[in-house]
């Protein structure tokens, strides 16, 4: 599979949800919901463990991506994801990346690859 990168840096295809929708699997919907449901704190049903990926332009989204500000500022500048972005390592991304190191190394990469190229 292609790989598909959310404008913070995850890598959508790595995803449980992206890989419950997109095989439709039950069973990683139930483990991937309960696993959330007790890391972030809230309830989640393996119902809404649904997502195409954020840039996939679908509304099929899981959860806070619906209305993550990351993705909102990447929709309105038009970026490929936000090592493409003018304001690269804003306050916005870093306080969401900070938890995330594999998204930043991501993104870190991808830089690294455009100001080389």
């Amino acid at each position: 599979m292609t790989e598909m990168i959310s404008w913070c840096g995850l890598l959508c295809n790595e995803c449980p949800a992206f890989i419950a929708t997109h095989t439709n699997d039950d069973l990683l919907r139930e483990k991937t919901a309960k696993k959330w449901s007790k890391m972030f704190g809230f309830e989640l049903a393996a119902e809404d463990v649904n997502c195409d990926g954020c840039q996939s332009g679908s509304d099929r989204l899981i959860g806070h991506c619906q209305t993550c500000a990351i993705r909102k500022c990447g929709m309105e500048k038009q970026v490929k994801n936000c090592a493409h972005c003018n304001d690269y390592g804003c306050q916005t991304l870093e306080n969401f990346i900070q938890y995330i190191p594999h998204a930043k190394k991501k993104l870190e990469q991808i830089r690294a690859d455009i100001l080389s190229g």
